[in-house]
């Protein structure tokens, strides 16, 4: 028989009435109660009173991330099976009378009123203005100056930190990121010779995919000083450190144009509303007349509300990142001067990305958390995860836009998209441009 918490009520009981009861998950708990069915899916593990004050506390998504890093909740089977019972249950526990009852006698019998444990150590809280150089530094090492091998572990030997494109299921992270690289290179009707900026390069895959294929010479940027180190021993061990350059910079501080393609991969959700007629100004200034930018950027759907300050992502992840609807997206690209010539959404890619650094990601657990220690490796879990059935569910989503600087009404492409056909890439150490 389940032992009874200070209120006479089992815990694993009370927490299961609390989100509206008949779950199709487990709960366990510390006083061995156990709630649900009897061969679970999934089973959420309840290790401590200190898991419970911090849902009282936060109520909704935040005190339970933080109870989840700090280890006070652990998960068992399906993650995602767990992720989508708490979305539909918790944001209606604390305000469905029903569950009122619940709520008092979690109160009482844990002192759930009483001061939450102060939060993990992982989660930030930035200072300085938003969106100027040295916060948007502070955001981007938050979040990327970790392990270059710990981001290996999940993104495989690519390290290509965004969506791939799936030709179907089967084929493979490598082969569909790769794929997308190169989806990006023909939209940018890259040749031989061309100069490249690869705004946000992360570890340089792009520009090493442009330059081996392509035969073009690149320039990358990042504000993250672990992805530059570590981009530059990937560019000199391929044999392209007279093709490539990395540079630890600010896309704000790039002032050496004209270059005939951009390509900005992953790095928009960090630049703010606030920024974006000087983002695309920028990227303006810095294309060569007819030259192109592709601008692959996660976005909101319409109607759908921006990134909260107290949410996960801001506290754990992304801070100070921002998703823009891509009706907004598009319309600044213009009042910058660019032609905005398409548009593709990506969306159900993202979710099968995803789903794969999670798979590679929980094959690895033991090595995640040696690198990167355990509290960031359930950060990520969690965000993969989540992140996995928000673009699954279409509360998310993820767009290519290509625009061109046209001049006088030129603008230098196809009648038809010429990334549609069929393309003979230029072979490695082939036709590479001189210095």
């Amino acid at each position: 028989m389940a032992n009874r918490n200070d209120a006479g009520e089992d815990l694993a009981g009370t927490l299961s009435a609390l989100l509206g009861g008949d779950l199709p998950i487990g709960i366990r708990a510390y006083d061995d109660s156990y709630a649900g069915p009897v061969d679970p899916p999934a089973t959420v593990i309840i290790r401590s009173s200190d898991a419970v004050r911090r849902m009282l506390s936060a109520p909704g998504e935040l005190g339970l991330a933080r109870a989840f890093v700090a280890g006070e909740i652990d998960l068992e089977g399906d993650i995602y099976v767990v992720l989508s019972t708490l979305r539909e249950r918790l944001g209606e526990a604390f305000r469905r009378p029903r569950s009122w009852a619940a709520l008092a006698r979690l109160v009482r019998g844990t002192g759930g009123l009483r001061r939450a444990p102060e939060p993990p150590p992982e989660e930030v809280r930035l200072h300085g203005r938003r969106h100027s150089r040295s916060r948007d530094a502070a955001a981007i090492a938050h979040h990327y100056d970790v392990s270059g091998d710990f981001y290996r572990l999940f993104l495989g030997p690519t390290m290509t930190y965004s969506c791939a494109v799936w030709e179907d299921p089967s084929v493979g992270l490598d082969a569909a990121q790769e794929a997308k690289y190169d989806l990006i290179c023909r939209k940018l009707g890259l040749v031989p010779g061309m100069r490249l900026l690869d705004v946000g390069c992360g570890w340089g895959g792009m520009a090493m995919h442009a330059t081996r294929h392509y035969g073009v010479r690149a320039v990358g940027v990042t504000l993250s000083r672990e992805q530059a180190e570590l981009a530059r021993r990937r560019v000199a061990d391929a044999g392209l450190a007279d093709q490539v350059e990395i540079r630890l910079a600010d896309y704000r501080e790039v002032d050496d144009g004209p270059y005939e393609a951009i390509s900005s991969i992953g790095m928009f959700e960090h630049v703010g509303e606030a920024q974006l007629a000087t983002y695309f100004s920028r990227m303006y200034g810095l294309l060569a007349p007819q030259g192109r930018l592709l601008n692959h950027g996660i976005s909101r759907p319409a109607g759908v509300a921006g990134i909260k300050s107290n949410s996960f992502l801001q506290r754990y992840v992304f801070p100070d990142g921002e998703l823009e609807e891509i009706g907004t997206v598009v319309t600044a690209i213009q009042h910058a001067g660019l032609e905005v010539r398409h548009v593709e959404n990506l969306r159900e890619h993202y979710a099968l990305t995803l789903r794969a650094w999670v798979r590679n990601l929980e094959e690895h657990h033991t090595e995640a958390v040696r690198l990167a220690g355990p509290g960031r490796a359930r950060v990520w879990r969690l965000y993969l995860a989540g992140s996995a059935l928000g673009f699954e569910n279409g509360e998310i989503e993820i767009h290519q836009t290509l625009a061109v600087r046209a001049t006088g009404g030129t603008s230098g492409m196809s009648l038809r998209p010429e990334w549609e056909g069929v393309r003979e890439p230029v072979t490695a150490g082939a036709g590479l441009a001189g210095g």
